[in-house]
């Protein structure tokens, strides 16, 4: 169970303080101290919740409270305290008579983180900006890992989608059969080349331009065969 709030909150003022509502809260804690929170809105005739008071009281009317900026040596001091409590507010500003932790809260984010950076020190763990053991080193270090992974990933998987749409042709291969194909043409080609002059060229002259023995050659085939004259001895008995 959480704890249960101050009050209902219903018909509640809110928003910025006024120079009554500070008179009534300070005259009624040094009349009267501090008691309980829940009870101080209603006695002190003040239309605020208990926790609005406290934080009014504690940052800005307590008569102890110290003002004015933090200087030089505060500042060392918190860095010095910050490095053994880390973010323990409170307990940091129990060293500082005066100051609420409120407001070296506000002074650590706002100034001295950026004096740290500037002096090359993680303001988490007070260690150099380049050391691997430093907070900011190891988040750019998971940055850099995750981007390296990220690009390789990339880069295998369009390798992958390229290789499965676009093979890449074997050109070595394909070369060598073009030149291989082209070779036996050739060879082809020379060996069935008969040179000017020769015997076998005049036979293969004679056999292309001899149209004659082309003409005659059927009737020659069919006046020599003895078969083809029976049948003109039938029709001549048919005709008488």
């Amino acid at each position: 169970m959480g704890r249960q709030p101050c009050c209902d909150k219903v018909g509640l003022k809110r928003g910025p303080w006024t120079i009554e509502e500070d008179h009534k809260l300070m005259t009624f804690i040094l009349n009267n101290g501090i008691q309980c929170w829940r009870l101080v809105p209603k006695l002190a005739g003040l239309m605020r919740c208990g926790k609005s008071c406290r934080l009014r009281w504690i940052n800005y009317l307590r008569p102890d409270l110290k003002r004015g900026a933090l200087t030089e040596a505060e500042e060392e001091m918190i860095i010095k305290l910050h490095s053994q409590l880390g973010n323990r507010w409170s307990k940091i500003a129990a060293h500082f008579p005066g100051r609420t932790d409120n407001e070296i809260k506000n002074h650590w984010n706002t100034r001295i983180k950026k004096k740290l950076k500037l002096r090359g020190l993680d303001p988490t763990t007070h260690k150099p900006l380049d050391q691997p053991g430093s907070s900011i080193a190891k988040i750019n270090g998971v940055d850099d890992h995750n981007q390296q992974q990220s690009s390789s990933s990339g880069e295998e998987e369009m390798m992958m989608i390229m290789k499965k749409d676009y093979p890449i042709p074997n050109y070595e291969y394909a070369l060598q059969q073009t030149l291989n194909s082209s070779l036996d043409e050739s060879l082809e080609l020379e060996s069935n080349i008969i040179p000017a002059g020769s015997e076998d060229m005049d036979t293969l002259s004679m056999d292309m331009y001899n149209p004659d023995d082309q003409r005659q050659e059927p009737y020659q085939t069919w006046i020599g065969s003895p078969l083809q004259w029976d049948l003109f001895n039938n029709l001549d008995g048919n005709f008488l």
